[in-house]
Order: structure tokens, then sequence, then C-alpha cells
């Protein structure tokens, strides 16, 4: 769809509303707990886009690339070690929230349609809100292959893509014509995602126990992160981009040009800047003292209109803890004395799942 191209999305394909093999596994995989807290995952409409919208014929699911001039976790975890602790906020994530973004873009797209065919039809726009499956209606799409770390794969964009889906009642031309296959599966014999996890997410390839993957863990999960799990969280404090990053097609992925999804800057004359901040803070690396010392006020004005929200303060400030314990710093570094200062008014606050991470960390470092 070249309406969809001339707005900025990368990819854009059509799909018939139908229900998929991928979605036929959903049951199975639910059934094993894989989805842990995550309980929107048992809507039983995701396991057929027709339940998901009264009508609905077609499915136009689009793509927008995030991916930033910056390194990798994987290159750029390099770089946190030394005098002040700083830990990795996933790459979606350092710029303005991508629901709002790519919503917007896929509204313009519903408008342009209304524009170029007269007669009434309904249209839905999801991203990552509704109770469909993108990843799997964009396979089908023609977008690309599911990946042994279970995301969208493109042979040109890699993975450091958005997915949105518009569901209508109009009739389009599918993109992949009558008797034509989805993208062939290009993982070949690779397993380096499975293998980077530090977690051992992958049950196998294709499929992912996400109650042990470290984007579940920093973000979707609220009470206390296990033990098991901690030390091999080491400084992420929202979401991972390991099974990505080692990924050889995101080696050629290419640079985005949405100015959106740079990495956010907080100056140090923010009056949400932090207790005792004296420089400027990006969500690259971010300064693990810096959101220590975050309060809850601070957290919601700093991250209004951010994919960071999600994880809420105790969250972000329960892996901050965490990160901060598996940060390895050393009594003789500056920022010890400050650190532990830090973890020892968390430790001593009234929220029970942030004091006893500090407590954790504190008997790490101390």
């Amino acid at each position: 769809m070249e309406q969809a191209k001339s707005l900025g999305f990368d990819l854009c394909g059509v799909v018939r509303a139908d229900r998929f093999p991928e979605l036929e596994n959903t049951a199975d995989w639910l059934a094993h707990g894989y989805a842990g807290e995550m309980a929107y995952l048992h809507d039983p409409r995701r396991t057929d886009p027709r339940e998901a919208m009264r009508g609905v014929r077609s499915v136009i699911v689009c793509s927008l690339n995030y991916n930033t001039e910056h390194p990798f976790s994987t290159d750029g975890m390099t770089h946190i070690n030394g005098d002040e602790p700083r830990g990795w906020i996933s790459r979606y994530a350092w710029g303005d929230d991508y629901h709002e973004v790519l919503g917007e873009m896929l509204k313009t797209l519903v408008a342009r349609l209304r524009e170029r065919f007269p007669q009434p039809f309904e249209a839905r726009a999801y991203v990552d809100t509704g109770p469909v499956q993108e990843r799997v209606l964009a396979k089908y799409a023609g977008l690309g292959w599911l990946g042994k770390n279970t995301l969208l794969l493109n042979q040109m964009l890699g993975s450091y893509f958005f997915l949105g889906a518009i569901l209508t009642t109009l009739d389009l031309e599918a993109t992949l014509g009558e008797g034509q296959l989805p993208p062939p599966d290009l993982c070949g014999s690779c397993q380096r995602c499975l293998d980077a996890c530090p977690t051992q997410a992958f049950v196998e390839p294709y499929v992912m126990d996400a109650r042990k993957c470290i984007s579940y863990l920093t973000i979707e999960l609220r009470g206390s992160i296990g033990e098991e799990f901690r030390e091999a969280l080491g400084r992420h404090v929202f979401g991972c981009d390991i099974c990505q990053d080692v990924c050889p097609w995101n080696r050629r992925s290419p640079i985005s040009a949405v100015a959106q999804f740079q990495p956010r800057v907080v100056p140090a004359c923010h009056p949400n800047a932090g207790e005792t901040s004296s420089q400027d803070d990006s969500l690259f690396l971010p300064r693990l003292e810096w959101l220590l010392r975050l309060s809850e006020a601070d957290f919601r004005a700093l991250f209004r209109g951010s994919a960071v929200k999600r994880a809420k303060w105790q969250g972000l400030l329960r892996n901050a803890c965490i990160a901060a314990g598996n940060s390895g710093i050393k009594p003789a570094a500056p920022a010890h004395a400050c650190i532990c200062d830090a973890l020892k008014k968390l430790a001593a606050s009234g929220n029970s799942v942030v004091a006893e991470s500090a407590q954790w960390a504190l008997s790490r470092i101390q």
C-alpha cells in the first residue's frame, strides 16, 4: 500500500482476516502457563482476528523501524562498567511511547482510506492494545518470518520495528495472492538468540516461556523478582534486547530517521530530574543512582508519554536495585557511598517489593 509508505511506514501488507496455524497453538502455550501474570493473553479473541471485530474482512499490517545509531546492549553494556554504574533500558523505550507515535500514523492511514473508499466501512487500529497477534498477521501479510526468538524478522529490516494493525470491513486485495506462501524462514541452523538468553527463556526454538524472559520480569511482573533470576538480569532495568542484538539479521538493520525514537535526555535543571541530579541524564545507559533517587512524582512526570511508564515506579525502582546489586561496584569507587545511601533509603521505604530488592542489593555490594 503506497499510501502507508508515504506516511513513513517502512513496510505494509494486507492479509485476509482468518485463523492461522500459529494462532491455533495459543491454547497449548497458555496451558503450559508460559504467559505468567499476563492475563490479557487469555482473551479468546486473540486466536482468530474475525472474533476481534464484527464483520472484519481484511487486516492492514504496518511496520515502523525504531533502530537508532547507538550501540547494542551486547556492545553498549561494555561501556557501563567503571566508577558510575549504569543500567540498560530496552532500545524501543528510549524515546516517545511507540503506542502513541504509531497509533497517530495508523489514524492518519485510516483517514486516507476513507478518502479513497467512499462507501461506509468500519476500521479499528491497534498497536499492542487489542486482542490480535500482530506478528502472526504480519507474517501472512508478507512482512517477514517468525524467528526462533518468536519475533518477526525481515530480511532487510531485521527485527527492530514496531507493528501496528488496522482491522477493517473493507475487502482489500491481500499482499500474498492465491497459493503464495509467506516469506521463508531464514533462521537456518543459527541459534544465537537461544544460546544468548541469560535466563534460558526459550523452551525450544520458536517457543518462549515468558515467565523467564527479562522483558517480562522487568516490565510485566508486579511483585518481587525471584532470586534465581536476579543475577541473570545483570544491569537490565527495563526490558531486554539480547535475543535481537545477537541476531545476524539485525547487524544490517537500517537506522531510523524518526526523531521521536531517539533517547530522551533529562536536563539536570528539570524540576523532576531527581533528588541530587547534577548532570543531564539519558534513557540510553541511565545512571543507576539517578534512577534509585527518583520519587514516584518524579517518575510520573519524567516518563509521561514514555513506554517505561508501564513498569510503574515500583517496578523500575525494583529493577534498578537489582541492577545496582549486580553492578559489582567496589567500596573504593567514588559512587559507592552514594549508591549505598540511595539503597538504604529504599530499604527503609514502605514499599515491600522495593525495600526487599534494595536490601538484596546492599548485601551484594557493601
